[in-house]
């Protein structure tokens, strides 16, 4: 379901910029995989090729900080984008017994791992600016059925304090992650997200990793906001170009749009008062996997590579 970023500070050689500040605060990482790519075709003489992929590795892109060296991922992103004048974008995604056991399962081996790697993460952001996206589907997964009843209490605390923990950080936003415009209505989860602490984060996100449109995005986000007192959220526009898969089985419909582009260059200034400006929570292009294989996995049939 993600994509990881190499720690900060590096560059790819692929002469990337910065968006200019006043339109698009968030950081472009110059050693992102996108830049690195660019590189790559330069070198093999496809410069059409390495073109068309710049326009990509110059768009901010969050960066997701693997379970492995938070403190270091963490430090070096913030560092990067510091010396950038821009905002490091960061995505936690290691809730214990993550995505239920289907494809993107696994997380913090228990609670005080996951706190451990929350501290890690508060200790290489220090006093830098950051925005954090925090666990997407971890509330959801709550409220749909899907995370067994006995884990209920443990997530709903350690979400608290990671949006503590990390809002006693300086210059860090907090954004709680409240799902997506497909998979329900609002007042089936405003009430999870209140005991998950949303009323002290920045705000919330939606559509992290999704394909549903901004539009409905927005919609889905203004009916949330008015029952957790009309909290700002943020948009992950990064593969809603074309919208959601609508044909085949509907089971099916989160994953990978068969064909065309799924990005859209993302608004410049905030769509309405209720969102703050979109942002790309994972690299355009990038996969969250096979429907199908997640199928299998969660019911312990064959699996694919």
């Amino acid at each position: 379901m993600f994509v990881l970023g190499r720690q900060g500070g590096g560059d790819a050689g692929a002469g990337i910029t910065q968006q200019p500040k006043g339109a698009d605060p968030f950081w472009v990482n110059p050693d992102g995989t996108a830049a690195r790519q660019v590189v790559a075709l330069e070198k093999d003489g496809k410069k059409a090729e390495a073109d068309h992929i710049r326009r990509i590795a110059e768009q901010p892109v969050a960066e997701w900080i693997s379970p492995e060296n938070p403190e270091e991922q963490a430090r070096g992103f913030t560092e990067g984008a510091e010396a950038a004048d821009r905002t490091a974008l960061l995505v936690l995604y290691n809730i214990p017994h993550r995505d239920c056991d289907q494809y993107s399962r696994g997380g913090a081996a228990d609670g005080d791992a996951y706190r451990d790697f929350v501290d890690g993460v508060a200790k290489g952001i220090g006093d830098r600016a950051a925005t954090v996206v925090l666990e997407p589907d971890a509330v959801l997964h709550l409220v749909d059925g899907c995370t067994p009843d006995e884990f209920h209490e443990e997530r709903y605390d350690l979400l608290k304090g990671a949006i503590a923990k990390l809002k006693d950080l300086k210059n860090t936003k907090v954004y709680l992650d409240a799902g997506n415009a497909g998979w329900g209505e609002p007042d089936q989860i405003h009430e999870p997200l209140k005991w998950a602490g949303v009323d002290q984060a920045d705000g919330f996100s939606v559509n992290v990793s999704n394909y549903y449109s901004t539009k409905d995005s927005i919609a889905y986000g203004k009916r949330l906001s008015a029952h957790i007192g009309d909290k700002p959220f943020v948009i992950d526009t990064s593969r809603n170009g074309n919208g959601p898969y609508t044909n085949g089985n509907p089971d099916e419909r989160w994953c990978n749009p068969r064909a065309g582009p799924s990005a859209r260059p993302r608004p410049r200034r905030p769509p309405t008062r209720w969102s703050t400006p979109t942002c790309g929570s994972n690299a355009p292009g990038s996969r969250t996997g096979s429907a199908r294989a997640a199928r299998r996995r969660a019911t312990g049939g064959p699996r694919t590579p």
